[in-house]
């Protein structure tokens, strides 16, 4: 079955966007079929695999909501853009910005992305969304039609502020709206390996969140090369392969993918 995952945190420039990409194609290289969802307005996900001009695409994550919203047929194959790097992509642009407003009135608001990509997630091993930094109504519905939350968090001071509002968040979504929402941990990133800054901010969240989140061993250390990859529409590993980001994003993905077999193995031994 199909895992749809959240990257979310809504403090911006902590890597959600670098860590869409990335993990999608480290899942990709261990031959999982992937695809990314951009949610963010801004559509800064869909500049970094390559496709510069947002405003020309026709079909985006927005188009599939407002005719969700609107009860019209769409051709949802039409939306998703394959990339060289063997992952798909939903993009986005600021059309997704004026959506939000409809949002508040429609019909099952909580529901119009999930019923906007329900026809393919079937398809797809792993479904990753690149969230916007806000807990507003795109992002809520990120959240209620994903499995797992990764909360990047960046390994600085005053890294971990806000997580409680988040936390917040998240229990409510898994109350009121999504059962199935679970944190499937906290990501460090940006971390600068000269001091010992992140280990501090690790040492914070196992102390106040360990008990009830998992922190995930791979840390994602800061390097120029990330940012320039960026400009290329390429990967970190489709640009500087031998760089310590890919490896480390190697890491995660071996452990979201550990993590998701572990917990299938606990459920199948407590149905026996």
């Amino acid at each position: 079955m199909s895992k749809i995952i959240a990257i979310a945190n809504q403090k911006g420039g902590v890597g959600k966007t670098t860590t869409t990409f990335s993990l999608g194609v480290a899942l990709a290289k261990q031959g999982k079929k992937v695809l990314l969802i951009d949610a963010d307005p801004q559509g800064d996900l869909t500049t970094c695999m390559g496709y510069y001009n947002q405003d020309e695409l026709q079909n985006t994550i927005g188009t599939l909501m407002n005719n969700a919203i609107q009860d019209k047929e769409t051709n949802i194959k039409n939306t998703i853009l394959h990339h060289s790097e063997g992952i798909d992509l939903i993009p986005s642009n600021l059309d997704l910005s004026a959506l939000e407003m409809y949002l508040v009135n429609a019909m099952s608001r909580e529901y119009t992305l999930k019923n906007s990509i329900s026809s393919i997630i079937d398809k797809y091993d792993y479904i990753l969304i690149d969230c916007m930094p806000s807990l507003g109504m795109i992002t809520i519905n990120a959240l209620a039609c994903s499995d797992n939350i990764i909360i990047p968090v960046q390994g600085e001071y005053l890294a971990a502020k806000g997580m409680g509002h988040l936390l917040q968040t998240v229990s409510k979504i898994h109350k009121q709206i999504n059962p199935n929402l679970k944190i499937g941990g906290v990501l460090l990133t940006l971390v600068d390996k000269r001091t010992n800054l992140s280990k501090q901010v690790r040492d914070t969240l196992e102390n106040n969140y360990g008990q009830h989140i998992n922190i995930y061993n791979t840390e994602i250390p800061k390097a120029v090369n990330t940012a320039k990859s960026s400009l290329t529409g390429k990967s970190i590993f489709e640009f500087d392969k031998n760089n310590p980001v890919a490896n480390a994003y190697k890491n995660l993905a071996k452990e979201v993918v550990e993590n998701e077999r572990a917990k299938s193995r606990n459920e199948t031994s407590k149905v026996r």
